[in-house]
């Protein structure tokens, strides 16, 4: 008999115990669970770029139509953005080089693209589409230019710092939307720097003669539009207008960008570029080496090569 009272005392604590173990697990299963207040997990940057490395070359033999002997041309473009967005605070940063040389028998290596091209934007959000917003823009070149009076004779014209452009701005930004942006300032401090000793001399980009630096103020806009137009065409525009109060102010500068590209396949586009340039205080360049008046400038890269996304 005692032995059969200790059973039954042990098999009412044991189903006491599960009973316990599952009202547990009910009470655990029901809890609410809420974001701690204090967690800083949420992204707020969104970071990623493109390389585009284009490759072209050719070699002729005893080939009867003529034509250079070997040619090899090289075109790269690497974009690199950073884009932080928390609360009504934004800031956008966008990083684009560009760097391209041909060398055949007869020209030997001649540069064919170079840019360096660095915007910083910070906005404060009013609402939904405007933004009280302060710019920041680096444009200048990696190497030295050079003009070709004749097949054997060259002249300097451009070189790192030589022109470089810094732009420091304050005004409103309208962004209805991911893919557009108009920036619109009334007050624009610009500053041309030829760093050069000999392009400072010559005053070349519009920087008094012996002079390194020229600061101008003015007025300035900058629209940019990246749009995916299909699932495999992207088409991507900048245009910089600026206005000098202080000197001819109706001749509006002009620096416009243009990169359509058409995925071929994973790895493998077709890009075409098209720069635009209007400065009225940079003459052109002649056949023979020597100044002529302001022109438009325009160059066009057309390529099929290497595309990595990141």
């Amino acid at each position: 008999m005692k032995y059969v009272l200790l059973l039954l005392t042990l098999c009412s604590f044991r189903l006491y115990a599960q009973d316990k173990t599952v009202q547990g697990l009910k009470s655990e299963s029901s809890r609410t669970i809420t974001k701690n207040t204090a967690d800083t997990s949420k992204r707020t940057w969104k970071t990623g770029g493109a390389f585009n490395l284009n490759v072209n070359q050719g070699t002729l033999s005893n080939w009867s139509a003529g034509g250079d002997k070997f040619s090899l041309s090289l075109t790269s473009l690497l974009n690199l953005f950073a884009h932080y967005k928390h609360g009504r605070h934004s800031w956008d940063n966008v990083l684009d080089m560009a760097y391209g040389m041909v060398n055949t028998t007869s020209l030997g290596q001649r540069k064919s693209d170079d840019r360096i091209d660095l915007v910083s934007k910070y906005g404060y959000e009013l609402n939904n589409k405007w933004y009280l917003s302060s710019l920041l823009n680096f444009r200048s070149q990696f190497t030295k230019g050079f003009a070709y009076p004749t097949d054997s004779t060259k002249v300097l014209t451009s070189n790192f710092m030589s022109p470089a452009y810094v732009i420091l701005s304050l005004g409103m930004d309208y962004k209805p939307n991911e893919t557009f942006s108009l920036f619109l300032s009334p007050i624009t401090s610009r500053w041309v720097i030829v760093m050069n000793d000999s392009l400072a001399a010559a005053a070349a980009y519009g920087v008094d003669s012996g002079k390194h630096v020229k600061m101008e103020v003015g007025a300035y806009a900058s629209i940019n539009w990246n749009k995916k137009i299909t699932p495999t065409t992207n088409y991507k525009t900048k245009l910089d207008l600026f206005s000098n109060y202080r000197h001819d102010p109706l001749n509006v500068d002009i620096f416009w960008t243009n990169v359509l590209t058409v995925k071929v396949s994973k790895l493998i586009n077709m890009n075409v570029s098209v720069d635009v340039i209007y400065d009225n205080d940079v003459p052109s360049v002649k056949s023979d080496g020597s100044s002529g008046g302001a022109r438009p400038q325009i160059k066009q890269v057309l390529g099929v090569g290497f595309l990595l996304k990141f």
